[in-house]
């Protein structure tokens, strides 16, 4: 099992939320997301699966933002989200 460090999650947390997720879009800058990142690396870290990221992208756009969530780009996000456990850990 890998041991991730957080810190090194950050920026590629940053970038998928920023690139793939980005609901409310209209060129928003790159660190409007900024705040979400500790909790989605923090379910990243304790394994959370792929609905549960989801669910928690879901509520991030419906409450925390007041949108129109998207069901379907939250499971793509999620999907990435999870890969980049597989390609940042270490040792």
């Amino acid at each position: 099992m890998k041991k991730h460090d957080p810190y090194e999650l950050v920026k590629p947390v940053r970038d998928v939320l920023f690139r793939d997720w980005d609901p409310i879009g209209c060129g928003v800058p790159e660190d409007e997301y900024d705040s979400y990142i500790p909790g989605i690396i923090r379910l990243l870290l304790q394994g959370a699966d792929s609905q549960e990221i989801s669910d928690h992208l879901y509520t991030l756009e419906t409450v925390s933002m007041g949108l129109r969530g998207d069901r379907e780009r939250n499971a793509r996000v999620a999907a990435k989200l999870l890969s980049l456990m597989d390609d940042s850990g270490s040792t």
